[in-house]
């Protein structure tokens, strides 16, 4: 069986995207891959709730969730010797914009993190699940605590 060439990891900034990022550089080396790390600031908009959401804010947070989220995923590349074109960060909804950066970059294993306290998704977590069922590559789901 080949190797993986190309590696995608999806990391949310949570406690364990170290994790995830630490399993996926480790699988890189190992193998011989390039890898990829790509954020996603999920967008939303800002609702007033005295309008019981009727009405959306009409300042918009996603530049500065953008660039706040740019100078993180930059941290998380000067760690691991990552470069900025290795670097992404995506707006949208979070599983379609993994698996169309994975598409793009002809990725061949997708890498994310598993969340266990949401509803029907205990086990695995929505957006994890949401890209294992929609990936056209391999995913590995990191189990994190």
């Amino acid at each position: 069986m080949a190797g993986y060439k190309q590696i995608l990891v999806a990391v949310d900034f949570s406690e364990h995207s170290e994790r995830v990022i630490e399993k996926a550089v480790d699988m890189a080396h190992q193998q011989g891959a390039a890898v990829n790390v790509i954020h996603v600031v999920d967008y939303f908009p800002m609702m007033d709730s005295a309008y019981d959401g009727a009405l959306a804010y009409s300042v918009d947070m996603t530049d500065e969730l953008v660039e706040s989220s740019r100078k993180r995923l930059d941290e998380f590349g000067g760690r691991y010797q990552l470069t900025s074109e290795q670097l992404s960060v995506e707006v949208g909804a979070v599983r379609k914009e993994i698996i169309s950066a994975a598409e793009k970059i002809d990725a061949d294993l997708i890498v994310i993190g598993s969340h266990g306290w949401r509803g029907i998704d205990l086990l695995l977590g929505s957006t994890a699940d949401g890209v294992l069922h929609h990936a056209g590559c391999d995913v590995l789901v990191v189990r994190v605590d």
